[in-house]
């Protein structure tokens, strides 16, 4: 359940970021929902991690720790993003971030496939491009992806990965393609 309210709010953050990197919106705008999405990822994952531990003990906690590590990746891109948008700061750790991001994308996938769940290892790899994407346009590299693209792509993303599979999930329709 968690997940799919994480990914309904994801998929939010990343529409409004879209279409405001598309209409230019004012950064310290867009910030909000940045804030407000990677606070709840945070807050809910430290919610399970507590609980995690309360329920099963130190020794437990270790099994239930990679589904709360992958989704910390979420929150804390979130709250980078918010912070880089309303205090104005140079955009080049966040874009570095996003491929410390991007690379850990990759082990998920092949574990998501490996666990025979090849809808979420395709939806690993499509996520890990739009951290690398972001990574190219913040990095200041010498190949650039223009905002049109950055803008499109991340709406493109935010709705068929994030947005729809939330609401699914939320709906409880998300096992009906299992």
């Amino acid at each position: 359940m968690t997940l799919g309210l994480g990914l309904l709010y994801v998929g939010c953050v990343l529409f409004m970021n879209g279409i405001g990197t598309l209409q230019k919106w004012d950064s310290k705008a867009m910030a909000v929902m940045n804030f407000f999405t990677g606070g709840l990822l945070v807050v809910i994952n430290t919610v399970n991690i507590a609980f995690t531990v309360v329920t099963m003990g130190a020794a437990g906690i270790t099994a239930d720790l990679y589904p709360v590590a992958t989704n910390m990746l979420f929150g804390f891109t979130y709250l980078f993003v918010g912070a880089t948008n309303a205090f104005k700061l140079n955009g080049r750790p966040l874009a570095w971030y996003c491929f410390f991001v991007a690379v850990n994308t990759i082990p998920c996938a092949y574990l998501s496939f490996v666990a025979n769940d090849p809808i979420f290892g395709i939806i690993w790899i499509i996520w890990g491009t739009l951290w690398l994407a972001y990574w190219f346009a913040g990095a200041e590299m010498k190949v650039t992806l223009g905002p049109k693209f950055i803008g499109w792509y991340t709406v493109v993303v935010g709705v068929i990965t994030c947005w729809l599979p939330g609401y699914m999930m939320l709906a409880n329709w998300w096992q009906l393609l299992y």
